[in-house]
């Protein structure tokens, strides 16, 4: 299924389909691809909405629209005005998303959560039955019935990207690489952290101890050491490994932290090698140097 909109008509989809089966996770993906999406839109306001979008820019030209239980007093209504936007000029998609019933029992048992339709009078399961039966009239009218039993969320985002984002879309995974010293603290939500306090340090070079690791004299210092060499090596071949990896499960960004004791110059100097490193490997990389101007 292609997301290429008709030429300047909107792209709508109308995510629908069980509680617990995925819709919130889906509603994230197609964020990320750019959608403007409306959560728990009423029914009745949904071809208001799409003559919205019809009128705007860009901005709304592809938006998504979620469609559940919550609306169970209005959900007969749905099939009439869905049949009224597919006489118009605009390319619109239903997509349902289910899971088994033991999955939706897992599922809300994890997270706690009450079932919309359960109460004290009605189990989980007859919640989830009760849910099937008001639903079925809009899981005939899918274009794309999603099933997530055997999906976790990561899967569930990478096919749905896969379905959905157009040819020339800039999904990259991006990085960045914060260089700090140890002795400020550590910067938060690092995704991986690499500690090189044990190289050989520039501080106690007394012609070196004003400059930082973005100087030439410091990088050269540096590089005399075997060390050094192979430390860059190491975690260059690391990171050749494992950024396919994080980019396959759908991830949009990647924290790198470098820490060395002040972050003012063995941290920066590797940090400044990989960012080199990793844009001749075509990723796009920002560097945050937190704390090189500190003494």
């Amino acid at each position: 299924m292609s997301a290429v909109t008709i030429m300047g008509y909107p792209h709508i989809v109308i995510i629908t389909g069980l509680s617990g089966s995925g819709k919130t996770s889906a509603v994230k993906a197609f964020e990320d691809l750019g959608y403007f999406c409306v959560d728990n839109l009423p029914i009745q306001l949904i071809p208001t909405f799409v003559e919205l979008c019809d009128r705007s820019s860009e901005t709304l030209k592809r938006a998504v629209i979620v469609v559940d239980i919550r609306e169970r007093e209005f959900l007969p209504e749905f099939p009439r005005i869905y049949r009224d936007l597919k006489r118009r000029p605009i390319d619109v998609k239903v997509l349902f998303f289910e899971a088994s019933d033991e999955i939706l029992r897992r599922r809300f048992s994890e997270t706690r959560r009450p079932h919309p339709l359960s109460d004290h009078t009605t189990d989980l399961m007859q919640a989830i039955a009760a849910e099937r039966a008001l639903l079925k009239d809009m899981r005939a009218l899918a274009d794309m019935i999603v099933d997530t039993s055997d999906r976790n969320v990561h899967a569930l985002r990478r096919y749905l990207i896969e379905q959905f984002s157009s040819p020339d879309q800039d999904l990259e995974l991006r990085i960045t690489i914060v260089s700090f010293g140890f002795k400020h603290g550590l910067p938060p939500a690092m995704d991986l952290l690499f500690d090189v306090r044990f190289l050989p340090n520039p501080h106690f070079v007394p012609e070196l101890r004003k400059l930082t690791g973005k100087d030439r004299k410091v990088k050269e210092f540096m590089r005399a050491a075997p060390e050094t060499r192979e430390t860059i090596e190491r975690l260059q071949g690391l990171l050749s490994f494992l950024l396919p990896h994080y980019r396959r499960e759908g991830r949009s960004y990647l924290t790198i932290g470098i820490g060395c004791t002040g972050g003012r110059h063995r941290s920066v100097m590797v940090a400044e090698a990989l960012r080199h490193f990793l844009r001749r490997k075509g990723y796009k990389v920002k560097v945050w140097h937190r704390d090189y101007d500190k003494i």
